[in-house]
Parts: structure tokens; C-alpha cells; sequence
């Protein structure tokens, strides 16, 4: 149960999506002075090594947030030397950001001093998950509710809050997220985001997120509520957004279903003959009564990541709403 480590995908192409959109949902959703709580059921170690063990092992972050410096334009006002490194990548034109991905490369900016100062992605050492680019938007009046059920990540997240010395406005819980979530739901001010971002590491999870969500819109129909999904050749991951779907049809909500792919599914060989598993091809972000601007902001910033992260030519994204 607790194997699953999100250390291992940091930075991949699923979290530019993920955290682009969480941005763009942040952003909006506390330009209001009513108070905001936002609930993170599965909320992993809060920050991450991009030069550790585990993203290195695994190297997904070079296939994400890398690849994306790697053909992104320098940011203006950056200095010269983030020109130069994507010059000698002998890339034709470079992508010019749009402001949704303009912002996410923003917070990784911040939390990366040296990076910020040289534009040279090489500096780019710390990754933000979730918690930490939720945090960062809040005002004194918002709250940030965080589950984690993984010991070790679960110290990690701890530590990493405290740091920021921020007291009770953000809660750290060693609980079940799905569970734990009922407990919040209605919030105080009728004001709320769910994230909801399992590792769905084991199979009940894709049947435990749309229950959870049912039961979430039952207790509090006017939540935003954001769920990150895998798409897999396995038929849990294609029903689960035709059961979100389902559930924001039923209950007359808004929705907006957001997916981006990479790469081909298929299996293919190698030299010795051996069978290659493609690894995460493609992810998703399924939004129940997003903001209105959320559509627009990723009709621009999807076919970016598109031509930022694509690595061969099944390289796609499709953007469904509704409601």
C-alpha cells in the first residue's frame, strides 16, 4: 500500500498539467474576500529534490519540467544565459509562454533563487508539489487542509510546512483523504477547492475517487473539485472520467475535462528484443464547477505543452467541458 513514492514522477509531464492547472484554479479562486478552504486529500511531501535519488532514477522530470526549458522561451527580464542554453539545443524557434504556463514557470522561479538568476534550467533543483503552490496563493483568511497517509511522506510534508511558519492556516493530518474529507465538507464560509490526486496505485482507488466525489457534491454542490487521473490501458482509468461526467450531469453542475498526451500507449522492443512499457503516456485534470476563465487559459497553454512535452507523433491534448 505504501510503496507508491511521488518523488519518482516529480517535475514529469502529468505534474505540468496538474500544477498549471491548480495555478490557473488558485489564482482565480482567491481574488474573492470571502475565505477559501482548500482541501488536499492526498498531499504527498509537499517539495521535492529534482537532483535526489528518486527523480533521478527514474528521469521523468527530464521528459517534463526540462524538456519544457529546454524549448521555452526566456522569460522577460531573464538574463542571457537562459537564451543561451536554449540556443545550443539548435531548436528553430522557441515557445514563447502563455500566461498560464508563463505562471506556473513563475513559482518555480521563486522557490529556485539560483535557477531565477541564471535561467539556466541546470539550476533548477527544488520542486513544489501540490501543498506548497496551494499555500502560496492563500491570504490570512483561507485555509489549507492537508491528508497524507504515507509515514515517511507524511514527516517529510510536517517539516516542510513548518518551515514556512505559516501557524493554523494550513493543518497537516496523517488520515485518509477520502474520509477525512466528509469532516470539511460543507466549509465555514460555503467557499471551496478539492484536490483529489491519488496515487492509484492500487485499483480501488479509481472506484474510491468517484465515490468520493459523489458523496463530496451531496454534502457541498458549489465546491470546485479537481481530480488528477492517469490514462492507462486499464478500464478503470477510462470510466472514471465518464463517471465524473455522470456525476456533474446529475447534479446540474459545470465540468471540464482536460488531457494531455506525450506519447503512444503502444509496447514496443528493444535492440535485445526485450518489451518496453511506455511508462505514464498520458494524464488528465477533471474539474467539477471550474471558473469560467479555466477553459480559455487552457485552449492556450494545452497545445503549448503539446509541442513543450510531446515526444513523438501521438503527441495531443483534447478539452471537453460542459454544464
Amino acid at each position: 500500500m505504501f510503496s507508491y513514492r511521488h518523488a519518482f514522477h516529480a517535475g514529469n509531464h502529468a505534474d505540468v498539467l496538474k500544477h498549471t492547472t491548480l495555478i490557473a484554479l488558485m489564482k482565480y479562486l482567491t481574488q474573492k474576500d470571502t475565505a477559501l478552504t482548500v482541501i488536499d486529500t492526498h498531499a504527498g511531501a509537499g517539495l521535492y529534490r529534482l537532483d535526489g535519488d528518486y527523480t533521478e532514477t527514474s528521469g521523468e522530470a527530464k521528459d517534463g519540467v526540462f524538456r519544457l526549458f529546454q524549448k521555452a522561451e526566456a522569460p522577460a527580464g531573464a538574463p542571457a544565459a537562459a537564451a543561451t542554453s536554449v540556443k545550443k539545443t539548435k531548436l528553430a524557434a522557441p515557445i514563447v509562454l502563455c500566461p498560464a504556463l508563463q505562471a506556473y514557470v513563475d513559482i518555480l522561479r521563486g522557490l529556485n533563487p539560483q535557477f531565477a538568476e541564471s535561467g539556466n534550467p541546470a539550476h533548477l533543483k527544488i520542486y513544489p508539489g501540490s501543498p506548497f503552490i496551494e499555500q502560496q496563493f492563500l491570504s490570512g483568511r483561507d485555509k489549507l487542509k492537508l491528508f497524507e497517509l504515507h509515514p515517511t511522506d507524511y514527516k517529510s510534508l510536517s517539516g516542510n510546512i513548518e518551515q514556512l511558519s505559516v501557524g493554523r492556516q494550513v493543518a497537516v493530518a496523517r488520515e485518509d483523504g477520502f474520509e477525512a474529507l466528509k469532516t470539511f465538507l460543507p466549509p465555514p464560509a460555503r467557499r471551496a477547492m478539492v484536490l483529489c490526486d491519488p496515487s492509484y496505485e492500487m485499483k480501488s482507488d479509481y472506484g474510491r475517487v468517484s465515490v468520493c466525489m459523489a458523496d463530496a457534491l451531496k454534502r457541498f454542490a458549489t465546491g470546485t473539485y479537481v481530480v488528477w487521473y492517469p490514462v492507462i490501458p486499464r478500464p478503470e482509468a477510462h470510466d472514471l472520467p465518464r463517471k465524473l461526467k455522470t456525476l456533474a450531469v446529475k447534479a446540474s453542475r459545470s465540468w471540464l475535462n482536460a488531457v494531455l498526451t506525450v506519447k503512444s500507449s503502444k509496447l514496443t522492443t528493444d535492440e535485445a528484443g526485450d518489451v518496453v512499457r511506455p511508462g505514464l503516456p498520458a494524464s488528465g485534470m477533471f474539474i467539477i464547477n471550474p471558473p469560467h476563465t479555466l477553459k480559455g487559459e487552457l485552449q492556450l497553454a494545452l497545445p503549448q505543452m503539446v509541442a513543450l512535452l510531446g515526444q513523438d507523433r501521438n503527441a495531443s491534448f483534447t478539452l471537453e467541458h460542459g454544464g
